[in-house]
């Protein structure tokens, strides 16, 4: 998807405030307000623009654990933890690490039984790094029910 120079001030607008109107972006881009919302309406359809609706942990009080692996067989534990209630997200990236999974919990043996039961005994697991977050820059949401 290609974004211009007023795409990328749309993009930002929302990021500042999701509730930003459409007449007030209009303005700033120097646009008709139907053509902006023509202009959202693409970068929705596209997945530049999107809006999501949960829970913050942090500012529930709830624990959030990163945790790092090294594993041949990333996609296997990722989809180990789809259906899970404190699986926050997982990402696959590149370093001496390969996966990335974050998760949260009212408490941190909760985390440690998660780790330590599903993925340290993991055999295609051959190092896990395991932090608790302290804070957070910007807002963390994650779009869960809370079924724990």
């Amino acid at each position: 998807m290609h974004f211009d120079a007023k795409d990328k001030i749309i993009i930002s607008m929302y990021v500042e405030d999701p509730y930003v109107s459409q007449e007030t972006i209009g303005k700033r881009v120097k646009l008709s307000q139907p053509s902006v919302a023509a202009r959202i309406a693409k970068l929705k359809e596209g997945g530049a623009l999107s809006s999501q609706i949960g829970i913050d942990p942090l500012k529930m009080g709830l624990y959030v654990a990163k945790v790092d692996i090294s594993s041949t067989r990333p996609d296997e534990i990722l989809s180990m933890f789809r259906g899970c209630p404190y699986f926050a997200n997982g990402f696959t990236i590149s370093g001496k690490n390969n996966l990335c999974l974050l998760f949260f919990s009212e408490s941190i043996a909760t985390l440690e039984s998660i780790v330590n039961g599903h993925i340290r005994s993991n055999p295609s697991v051959s190092d896990v790094d395991f932090n608790i977050v302290i804070t957070s820059e910007r807002d963390y949401i994650v779009p869960s029910v809370l079924n724990f």
